[in-house]
């Protein structure tokens, strides 16, 4: 019995960008389209089948520890992008400005899916949700820059609608208007204190 199942969900690719160097800046340039490998899109900043461990992280691993790297992939929802933007008190959010991957439209409390989600593309291409992508200074920094007096108000904004991280699970390709399906794991949620009850009678 499968253990994802497929949803009525689907999502269209509105945007593709690539951070050609996250040293310099977490801008990411547009692309119409994007080659992905295990590794992510390649020359991409945050890709890599490894990285080191950051402060996400610090409960498990030491900082610098190499570790599988589930980051290569910022994923952003094109309705939740345009409500962070209102809650900003701008017309609009450039992708670029966040380092975005990927942009869709189409499913509804994106940043919320089960982590272990795959989002599946018309090639086959395989994108595995790792979790939430808390929002961090670094986005705010380039907003501030293209629209000063804007960049101090994204991590509010964004608080629940950053959008979520990802890595390849099977390579493929990706294309401006490109469909994506959604499948979840097909499981219930998680009920400690059930079992917990259970034991206890």
């Amino acid at each position: 019995m499968p253990a994802l199942k497929p949803t009525d969900y689907t999502a269209v690719v509105t945007w593709l960008g690539c951070v050609n160097d996250r040293e310099t800046s977490l801008r990411a340039v547009a692309r119409e389209a994007v080659q992905l490998t295990y590794a992510g899109v390649p020359g991409e900043s945050h890709g890599g089948l490894t990285r080191p461990a950051c402060s996400r992280v610090s409960a498990q691993h030491a900082e610098g520890t190499e570790i599988r790297n589930e980051r290569q992939l910022s994923i952003l929802s094109a309705e939740e992008l345009a409500l962070v933007a209102a809650d900003m008190g701008l017309d609009a959010l450039n992708p670029s400005w966040l380092g975005a991957s990927l942009v869709i439209k189409g499913i509804p409390d994106f940043t919320y899916v089960p982590p272990g989600s795959r989002l599946q593309g018309p090639d086959g291409v395989t994108l595995v949700i790792d979790m939430e992508n808390r929002p961090c200074i670094y986005p705010g920094k380039v907003i501030e820059e293209e629209r000063p007096g804007f960049g101090r108000a994204f991590l509010s904004a964004a608080k629940n609608r950053r959008g979520v991280t990802g890595w390849v699970q099977r390579e493929g390709s990706l294309r401006i208007g490109d469909t994506l399906r959604l499948h979840t794991p097909d499981q219930r949620a998680w009920q400690p204190e059930m079992k917990a009850l259970q034991a206890a009678g």
